[in-house]
Order: structure tokens, then C-alpha cells, then sequence
């Protein structure tokens, strides 16, 4: 069964609920206001009766109801059981040991159903002159043929009700599920051809079209994840072609069979060695970049100066050609301190990288902002909106080593941690970047 079957069904089965319940509460309602207006009629009529005198051989000339009034059928029960009735009523009407307590003055007055010769009455019994207690009787046949055809009329209504619900129902439900259906075949396409590129028309602001709308924002979320994949494997696989190709090139001729001297060799060697540095720090940084998408750690309090002065003594142990300076202040931020640290080590790495032999590079810490500045030749103008980009390499890059992938590690560290890097052309020469950290300083 379909959830619009079920919504529909159960929408149904409530209005039907509310039918019933409506039309119970109606009948009883309506019979209660019958029955108090007969019994209305029954006491008025015994205060107009109440004071004649009832002897053992004769019933009182009782007149008429007045106008508009109801009559009765009239009982005198005496205390030890007799009764009396008017010359043209034959019929006795049930005396019980309570009409008996009424007629001794020991109970009072109270109305009672019986059914005589299968006509259901309503019987008033009510003390008359001591010793005596009085019975009118006044059949139930019209109220109870107009409460059968109030049953059949509410009965009738509340399966009329009950069919509107159930089509209302689902005319409603398809009306109000068109979002899930739409949702529903969005889904299925997307399972079926794999494009993340379908989307859902959003109408309106209740809870339906804010699902929908979260489910446009994950698969846009969906397929800019699996272009930025397949960017990322056809970058990896172009970057690996070069140094793979002439690491097979060197490899086969160390392995042909033409012998070759010490000075040949030696290259050669030097060569495949370097190849594979290449391609493993290559391959570390893919993996970095991979891990750095799920940043799995939780964040913890990090002293930023005190992580950028150990990227700094790292750097200086690697680039011992390049004089590192540094201006930390006490800055805590809130992170992973490992990735961080990497982040910092790029840019120091990034702007040795470019510093000339016995260059300087600047590094400095405050409220929560890292800067680096080297003093090389700069980033060109039309580079500098794409230095952070996967696998770019700038024309005069592509003569130095490297993978293209420092800086991009350096922007999703930053990013994953909320903040943002920046590049620029500094002021007398070289590059600025700025890694802003939402941190705080310390005095």
C-alpha cells in the first residue's frame, strides 16, 4: 500500500471518527431534549391533578389537558396495592415496591420507561393524598419513530461523510505529497543514470519544500564533490604521465643491454631518484588532499605561534639557504594542530621555494593570522586568482619542482577550519599570504 493510499485512509478513518462521534453526540442530544419535553408535559400535567381525592370506589372526573396541552393515562396506586382507574381504562399500568414506597410517603416522585402491550411509554409517579401515589403514563411512539428516522438521517450522513472523506482524502493527499512524488522521481533518476545534476522545483516555504530544497542543496553538494574527483584523478593521472614516462625511460636504458660507463650511469640513477621523490610527494599530497575533505579530528585550543616557530625550525633545517625571521605573538585558535602545522609549512616551503639564494622570509603570528612574505620575484597579476588551485603551476613555475598541490593543501586547511589564505604582491617585491584563523590573542 502506497503512503498517499495510507494517508488518504487514514484522513478518512478520521473524519469518519469525527462523523460518528459528531452524529452520536446529535442523537443523544436530540434525544434528550424529546424525552425532557415529555417529561416536562408529564409534571405539569401531574400539578394540575395533584389535589383531587382518590377513594377505593371511585376514580375523580380528572379534566381535560388545556389547550395545546398533553393528556396521560392515569394510575392511583393505593399502599396496600389496589389500584384505581378512569371507567374507560382497562389496562393496568406495573406497580413495583418503589410506586409502593411513593404511595407510604417514604420515596419521591421519579419517572420510569415501560412498555405495555408492546407500546413504550414513559410513566410519572408522583404522592397524591396521604396513602395514595399517582401514575401518568404517556406513550413514547412519537418520539421514538422521530429518533428512528434521526438514526437512519445520521447514519445516512455519516456514510455520505465518510465517502466525501475518503475521496477528499485523496484528492488531498495527492495534492500535498506532489513534492515527495517529485522528490521520489528526482531520487530514482539519480539512482538510475547517476546525473547529479537533476534538481526540484521549490514552491513555498512549509516542510515539504524545505526537503526539497535541502535535497537540491545535497545533490549540488553531490556533484560538485564528484567533479572536483574526477578533476582531481585527471590532474593526478596528467602530473604522474610525465615523471612516469621518464622514469620508464631511464629504467629501461639502465636495463638494456649496451654497457654503459660510470659518468653515463651516475645520471641516470640521479634521475630515477629525484623521479621518485616527485611521485612520492606527489602522492603524499593527493593523499593529504583526500584526508584534509574528511577532516575527521575535532578541533582542539592550538597555539598558533607556538605551531608556525616549529614550522619554522623544520623549514630552516630543509632550506638552509634562506634566512627565516620571525614575529610571534601569543595567538590560540581553535583546530587540528597537525594540519595547521602543515598549512604553515607550505607556505614557508612555497616561499623558500621562490627566495633567492640567502633570501629572507618573514613570518609572523597575531590574532589568529599567519603572514608569510618572501622577497622573490612575485606572483604575476593574472596568476594570483589561481595560485590555490589543484595541480596549477603558474608558466614560470614549471621549470621548478614541484606538484602544484602545497598551496591548495594550504586553502583547504584553511577553509576546513573557517577561515581563509590570500595572496599578494607585497610592497618592494615578493609575495604576502595571509592564513586568517578565527583565533584570538593572548597578552
Amino acid at each position: 500500500m502506497s503512503f498517499r493510499t495510507r494517508l488518504a485512509l487514514a484522513a478518512a478513518a478520521a473524519v469518519a471518527l469525527a462523523v460518528v462521534l459528531s452524529s452520536a453526540v446529535g442523537y443523544f442530544v436530540v434525544r434528550s431534549e424529546l424525552r425532557a419535553e415529555v417529561d416536562d408535559a408529564l409534571e405539569a400535567r401531574a400539578l394540575q391533578i395533584q389535589d383531587f381525592r382518590f377513594r377505593p370506589r371511585g376514580f375523580p372526573d380528572i379534566p381535560g389537558p388545556p389547550f395545546g396541552g398533553a393528556g396521560g393515562y392515569f394510575q392511583a396506586v393505593n399502599v396496600d396495592g389496589t389500584t384505581l382507574r378512569p371507567p374507560d381504562a382497562d389496562i393496568p399500568i406495573p406497580v413495583t415496591r418503589r410506586v409502593l414506597r411513593v404511595a407510604s410517603g417514604e420515596s419521591e416522585a421519579f419517572f420510569t420507561d415501560t412498555t405495555i402491550q408492546n407500546v413504550h411509554a414513559r410513566v410519572l409517579t408522583f404522592p397524591s393524598q396521604p396513602g395514595w401515589a399517582v401514575q401518568i403514563l404517556r406513550p413514547l411512539t412519537e418520539v421514538d419513530g422521530t429518533l428512528e428516522r434521526l438514526r437512519t438521517v445520521l447514519i445516512l450522513i455519516a456514510l455520505a461523510g465518510i465517502g466525501l472523506a475518503a475521496a477528499l482524502g485523496f484528492v488531498v493527499s495527492r495534492a500535498a505529497l506532489a513534492p515527495v512524488r517529485r522528490l521520489t522521481v528526482a531520487a530514482e533518476n539519480v539512482t538510475e543514470t547517476g546525473d547529479l545534476s537533476e534538481r526540484i522545483d521549490v514552491d513555498g516555504t512549509d516542510e515539504l519544500s524545505r526537503l526539497a530544497s535541502r535535497f537540491n542543496t545535497m545533490l549540488a553538494a553531490l556533484e560538485a564533490s564528484a567533479k572536483a574527483q574526477r578533476q582531481l584523478v585527471a590532474d593526478a593521472s596528467h602530473e604522474l604521465r610525465t615523471p612516469l614516462t621518464s622514469l620508464r625511460t631511464n629504467i629501461e636504458v639502465l636495463a638494456g643491454r649496451r654497457a654503459l660507463s660510470d659518468d653515463q650511469r651516475e645520471p641516470l640513477l640521479a634521475d630515477v631518484v629525484e623521479q621518485l621523490d616527485e611521485m612520492t610527494t606527489l602522492i603524499a599530497e593527493l593523499i593529504e588532499l583526500a584526508h584534509g575533505d574528511r577532516q575527521p579530528q575535532d578541533p582542539e585550543e592550538v597555539r598558533l605561534d607556538v605551531l608556525a616557530g616549529d614550522a619554522v625550525e623544520r623549514a630552516r633545517r630543509n632550506r638552509p639557504g634562506v634566512t627565516f625571521t620571525t614575529d610571534l605573538e601569543e595567538s590560540v585558535v581553535d583546530g587540528v594542530p597537525a594540519t595547521l602545522e602543515r598549512a604553515i609549512g607550505n607556505l614557508l616551503d612555497n616561499a623558500a621555494k621562490w627566495s633567492p639564494e640567502g633570501g629572507e622570509v618573514e613570518l609572523a603570528v597575531r590574532g589568529g593570522e599567519v603572514t608569510v612574505r618572501d622577497h622573490g620575484p612575485g606572483i604575476a597579476t593574472e596568476d594570483l586568482p589561481f595560485v590555490f588551485d589543484r595541480f596549477y603551476r603558474s608558466a614560470a613555475a614549471r621549470g621548478m619542482p614541484g606538484s602544484g598541490l602545497g598551496l591548495a593543501i594550504v586553502r583547504q586547511v584553511a577553509e576546513a577550519h573557517g577561515g581563509t589564505v590570500t595572496a599578494e604582491r607585497a610592497d618592494g617585491g615578493g609575495t604576502l599570504m595571509r592564513l586568517s584563523l578565527n583565533g584570538r590573542a593572548n597578552s
